[in-house]
């Protein structure tokens, strides 16, 4: 656990001859002693000005910043006042693989009542952050700021600087908010107005789009997958920044969300960039950029000479925003940034080609508008939605990997589906294949593919990768690299550390699923430790609609690519009708998920309808063109059955279901019904079944 040699582990060799001599002037002969206490305990807390229950760090979300100095020495001491065990992992920092806070990999995790004792060196200035990795832990408010600033000032003066923590917020229990996803609810996407239905595509004058994706077997898009009650920055939906007109601030901006980019863009005109993920970047002004989650960017503005001036965050999505005001007087608000396409890739595609090298360098496609004393002037072109400013970003020294070390290049794939919601890398889960060896003196060079609808922020422990688009001389050190929809990004990293670093994608509920890896540097035969609620979750989830007529369901138990459960039909017999009073039909079953378009159950099914006996049963189920979903089955007593299944989401709230099959033994059956939803989990129905006529009733989803 000794002290660092230089500021980025990882790219020694070019660093140390480019700016070794600045460093070790920096640097004061004399290591001070910085020290901490954290408190994580629940308590109520105003956020976005409401009181709200949250796990809080010393009685505030986020929690207080942490300042020091390069030399300092940390010593954190944190308080488990919880019931449950916490951890705090120190985003971005590099530091001894023990310190680094990922409970059961690295560190052992904060029991209730314990303190735990963190010391590490800071070796390395810049705008990092921590934040707990338990569970969802950080959703309900276990997050604050680190700041650590160079021994001799910063190269870029600016006469105050102000932290601003960006985040989401929701009033819901995160881990019932992972229940909802994972049970393939489109609740969010219709409280924020952005599930994609035939009656919106009419109006867009999309409809032949929306089916032509549904073709190509594409659920409906979406851009983020929780509706949030608030967007806030420093817990405050309008944060004033203190600032005299004619003053320089320096912006240390935290993206401490758990599942949502903000696209920053401002009425001041150009915001410029003199820090990326901490280490210094050469000036950039952009007229705006998305700041991905888990990244941090430094922003140098200046104070108008009059007015209040807007530098807006804007979730992603479009639902909501945080505001950063600057100045006093007039209101100057920045202008609406245009809401995503529901209906076209469209406004994915110059994410998409910017990170395949085809945008325009130096702008990263940022979209914005003028400001003051500029702002009319630029009133008559439309913003346009900004884009991560990675292709503009430039080292202030040279950043390439040791001359002469072995270079082993791989390519991952970012996977998965929001059906199931499984999200993994090439296809398997971390439960599935967790580890990644790495050999210390190799520099890795990935290429990280997103084959997927949703932007991906990637972020490595213990290390800063470069981020390689085109200027590999300068090209910026990071520890977090956003990876855009259809879109690719190359890093590179010196491999010369040691132990187990997390790998993972930063949408919280992402990670949790399975979209991580461990490198390590362990020899073959080595497992990581891992926490066990990394592994997987198992949750029970069905529907089950009462009618007039009759009841159909289906409850389960979710483990891994697991379903175990049951479903059934039971039909309100008339006694002239079936002697029994009413006519059933219940599986007991086991289905195996193998991906979004292939599925394999067995199992049992109970009957008492007329000519048919109880029998095991064994079928699979796959996706075809426009999301029909087709099934096909055998049984023990040799019939078979054929059927055909089809939604068609008609608005928000209402949906159209056709289904039907053919049994050799029990010939036709058909039903199409109508599904009104109220709430998450109720929703009014009628249903036509060729069997039990037309019922009415509801539907219950848990």
């Amino acid at each position: 656990m000794g002290m660092h040699a230089t500021p980025f582990r990882g790219l020694r060799a070019g660093l140390l001859a480019a700016a070794g001599a600045l460093l070790l002037a920096s640097v004061p002969a004399r290591a001070a002693t910085r020290e901490y206490d954290l408190v994580v305990e629940e308590g109520e807390v105003a956020i976005a000005g409401k009181p709200r229950l949250a796990l809080t760090l010393n009685g505030s979300v986020p929690g207080p910043t942490l300042r020091f100095t390069v030399g300092d020495d940390a010593v954190i001491r944190v308080h488990n006042r919880l019931r449950t065990e916490t951890s705090i992992h120190w985003h971005g920092i590099l530091l001894p693989n023990d310190q680094d806070g990922v409970p059961y990999l690295t560190t052992p995790p904060v029991a209730p009542g314990a303190v735990a004792t963190f010391r590490f060196p800071l070796t390395h200035a810049g705008t990092y952050w921590y934040h707990s990795h338990t569970g969802l832990q950080e959703q309900r408010g276990v997050y604050g700021a680190l700041v650590v600033t160079p021994a001799g000032g910063e190269a870029v003066a600016a006469d105050r600087e102000h932290v601003v923590v960006l985040s989401d917020w929701t009033d819901e229990d995160p881990d019932e908010v992972m229940r909802t996803l994972m049970r393939g609810s489109d609740w969010y996407s219709v409280r924020k107005g952005t599930l994609p239905t035939i009656a919106g595509a009419w109006r867009a004058g999309r409809l032949g789009s929306y089916f032509r994706s549904q073709w190509n077997r594409m659920p409906p898009m979406d851009v983020s997958d929780v509706a949030y009650d608030a967007f806030v920055a420093n817990g405050r939906e309008r944060l004033a920044l203190e600032g005299s007109p004619g003053e320089t601030l320096r912006l240390r901006i935290v993206n401490a969300s758990s599942s949502t980019n903000f696209l920053l863009h401002s009425s001041l005109g150009p915001l410029t960039i003199v820090a990326a993920d901490g280490p210094a970047v050469e000036p950039l002004p952009v007229e705006g950029f998305m700041i991905a989650i888990a990244e941090t960017y430094d922003v140098i503005v200046k104070v108008p000479p009059e007015g209040l001036w807007e530098i807006r965050a804007t979730s992603q999505d479009g639902s909501g925003r945080a505001s950063l005001l600057l100045g006093s007087g007039e209101e100057h608000p920045a202008r609406d940034l245009p809401a995503p396409d529901l209906y076209s890739m469209d406004h994915l595609l110059p994410a998409a080609m910017d990170s395949l090298g085809l945008g325009k360098r130096g702008t990263g496609g940022q979209g914005g508008h003028g400001g003051h004393g500029g702002a009319e002037a630029g009133a008559e072109a439309a913003p346009v939605r900004p884009l991560s400013p990675y292709r503009g970003l430039r080292a202030v020294v040279p950043s390439r990997a040791r001359e002469g070390a072995p270079v082993r290049e791989m390519e991952l794939h970012l996977t998965g589906d929001m059906v199931r919601y499984t999200w993994s890398i090439d296809g398997r889960t971390l439960a599935e294949d967790g580890t990644i060896r790495i050999r210390r003196g190799e520099v890795l060079r990935i290429t990280l593919v997103n084959d997927t609808m949703m932007n991906h922020p990637m972020h490595l422990h213990g290390h800063f990768f470069r981020v390689l688009d085109g200027d590999d001389d300068r090209a910026p050190l990071k520890h977090t690299v956003d990876v855009p929809p259809m879109g690719r990004r190359t890093i590179e990293f010196d491999a010369d550390e040691s132990g187990d670093w997390f790998f993972h994608c930063h949408v919280l509920y992402h990670m949790e699923s399975g979209m991580a890896r461990v490198f390590s540097y362990g020899p073959d035969g080595h497992e990581p430790r891992m926490d066990p609620g990394m592994m997987g979750r198992t949750i029970l989830v069905g529907e089950a609609a009462f009618l007039t007529t009759m009841s159909s369901g289906r409850a389960a138990v979710m483990s891994g690519r697991w379903d175990f459960g049951a479903a059934w039909d039971v039909a309100w017999e008339r006694e002239e009708e079936h002697d029994h009073g009413v006519e059933y039909e219940a599986d007991a079953f086991a289905e195996r998920y193998f991906d979004e378009n292939l599925s394999a159950s067995a199992g049992v099914r109970f009957t008492n309808e007329d000519d048919a006996h109880d029998r095991g049963f064994a079928g699979a189920t796959w996706r075809l063109p426009l999301l029909v979903r087709a099934r096909v089955e055998a049984d023990t007593r040799g019939d078979l059955r054929a059927g055909l299944a089809k939604e068609f989401q008609l608005t928000e709230r209402l949906e159209l279901s056709l289904a039907g099959h053919y049994d050799t033994g029990s010939r036709w059956e058909g039903r199409a019904g109508l599904d009104y939803l109220l709430t998450k989990s109720l929703s009014l129905t009628v249903e036509a079944h060729s069997d039990h006529g037309v019922g009415v009733g509801f539907t219950v989803r848990f």
